[in-house]
């Protein structure tokens, strides 16, 4: 059983910065696709991020320059990293992570981002 576990959210200022955790409990090297989404109250949950086994990294337009994802192979860990940050970008950060047909989620961590 593949178990995700979410950390590093919190209360920010708007301007301010977070770092994002996603710590896998077996390796990210088995997983073709790892991911971070969102869903704010009240919307649907949307893909912020993700990077595919090759490498490949796409960004929700409105966060490409302000965000960046990586992997930690070693720590078996993904992260967010999370800059200028705005009030929209409020919401609950979902990891998720593709093997195998399989879909995996982690409990979410919440990012607020209020003055």
């Amino acid at each position: 059983q593949v178990q995700l576990v979410e950390s590093g959210g919190g209360l920010v200022q708007p301007g301010g910065s977070l770092r994002l955790s996603c710590a896998a409990s077996t390796t990210i090297f088995s997983f073709l696709r790892m991911g971070w989404y969102r869903q704010a109250p009240g919307k649907q949950r949307e893909l912020v991020s993700d990077v595919t086994s090759g490498g490949s990294i796409n960004y929700k337009d409105s966060v490409r320059g302000r965000f960046t994802i990586s992997k930690d192979r070693a720590n078996n860990t993904l992260y967010l990293q999370m800059n200028s940050l705005k009030p929209e970008d409020t919401a609950v950060y979902y990891c998720n992570a593709q093997r195998w047909g399989n879909t995996y989620w982690g409990q979410g961590t919440q990012v607020t981002v209020s003055s």
